[in-house]
């Protein structure tokens, strides 16, 4: 029976690791931190958005140019597997109106739990506190709080050590300097699905921070995104701006700033807005026609007061128009510690067609270690659990060729 260390346990680990266990392997899964998942257990806080239940092809579009990359592991373990695998551990899952999966209990912790006694009796041996600080004549070192070295050797090693967003709860990014001291190339880790920042006057700030804008269209370019947003003290976060994030993280890097463009009543055309307003009882304060006649809540009434530098159009069809195109100046955005995942990445050029390293032999590379990205929305995970799975099985594969 061969060895197999796996490195990270998070999604891609953890389904990195049930795959080889159950083809008969003996498997041990480190991580730097207490306990395994925790990543997980954060993102089970909003219910754990498993996956999404949209088309495989449309699905496959979330993933930009990675996905030709990514597309073989996903088709493999599509959001049917996923939420099979769901059921077996007995977490049955459901459709939500927007077309997300959860599972029936809302929460990460039964799945995960279950999970973990899946492991175990699969044989998985667990460590923990262990940093990894790279190879010694191949064989994974790692390092405990009190610096004592410790070294593990393996006939196969799975890195899933994630991106670097979340640090607290364990992937902080450090392992790219290892892999790129081994003549690795990696792509820089940056912020995705992440708030950005809006030089908003005091006074909406003040009134409007915490507040949602719901149901509103917002453009880049020939990019939109149709959802919600929150107004935070320093700018925009929320579903509605995250699928812009890649976007608008270049527009900023290549000009400085990003003007997005609001449309607060998407599905209403400007004309019936504009007819709308002309229908205002004469002597109506613009807030009342605003809010009675446009149909904007309050914050939307002040987001269309911000766009237009404080002075509003008067003229039925001028305002209307502003009402589809309200234009908000982005001037930066979230570090990466406050990302709700990370850009970047091991180069796909570094990995072959079974996720292993060309240039270490033997050791494979799954999860958000891997120059992709995708919007919130069960993206994310589904592809974490479909490249572990990847992974997985070209571990598997290999030691079967001897």
């Amino acid at each position: 029976m061969s060895n197999v260390v796996v490195i990270g346990g998070g999604p891609a680990g953890l389904m990195a690791a049930d795959v080889i266990a159950a083809a008969g392997h003996g498997v041990t899964i480190v991580d730097r931190m207490p306990s395994f998942g925790r990543k997980l257990l954060m993102a089970g806080r909003g219910g754990l958005n498993l996956t999404h239940s949209e088309p495989l092809d449309r699905l496959l579009t979330r993933y930009g140019e990675a996905v030709f990359r990514l597309r073989g592991a996903i088709m493999a373990f599509p959001p049917e597997a996923l939420r099979a695998f769901a059921a077996d551990l007995g977490e049955e899952t459901f459709v939500g109106s927007s077309g997300r999966v959860f599972p029936k209990s809302f929460k990460a912790s039964p799945l995960l739990r279950a999970w973990g006694k899946r492991l175990a009796d699969l044989g998985v041996t667990s460590r923990t506190r262990l940093r990894w600080t790279g190879f010694a004549e191949g064989v994974p070192v790692f390092r405990d709080a009190a610096g004592n070295e410790e070294r593990l050797p393996a006939d196969a090693v799975v890195l899933a050590l994630g991106g670097a967003s979340w640090p607290r709860l364990g992937s902080d990014g450090t392992w790219t300097t290892i892999l790129e001291d081994l003549g690795i190339a990696v792509a820089p880790l940056t912020p995705t699905n992440c708030g950005f920042d809006v030089a908003w006057s005091d006074i909406f700030r003040d009134r409007f921070e915490g507040s949602p804008l719901k149901r509103v269209a917002i453009r880049l370019d020939d990019e939109v995104s149709i959802g919600e947003a929150m107004v935070t003290r320093r700018g925009l976060e929320g579903g509605a701006i995250y699928p812009l994030s890649a976007a608008i993280r270049d527009r900023i890097a290549a000009e400085g700033s990003a003007t997005v463009i609001f449309d607060l009543r998407p599905g209403v055309a400007a004309e019936e807005i504009a007819r709308s307003i002309g229908d205002a009882r004469k002597g109506d304060s613009m807030a009342n026609v605003l809010r009675k006649n446009a149909g904007l809540a309050p914050v939307a009434a002040g987001l269309l007061r911000e766009g237009a530098g404080g002075k509003l159009p008067t003229a039925p069809a001028d305002l209307a128009a502003l009402v589809k195109a309200v234009p908000i100046r982005i001037s930066g955005m979230a570090p990466l510690d406050k990302a709700i995942s990370s850009a970047g990445g091991i180069r796909f050029d570094e990995v072959d067609a079974r996720f292993m390293l060309k240039k270490q032999p033997g050791v494979f590379v799954c999860g958000e270690m891997l120059d992709w990205e995708a919007p919130t929305g069960g993206y994310l995970l589904q592809a974490c659990f479909a490249t572990g799975r990847a992974a997985g099985e070209g571990v598997v594969a290999r030691l079967a060729a001897g």
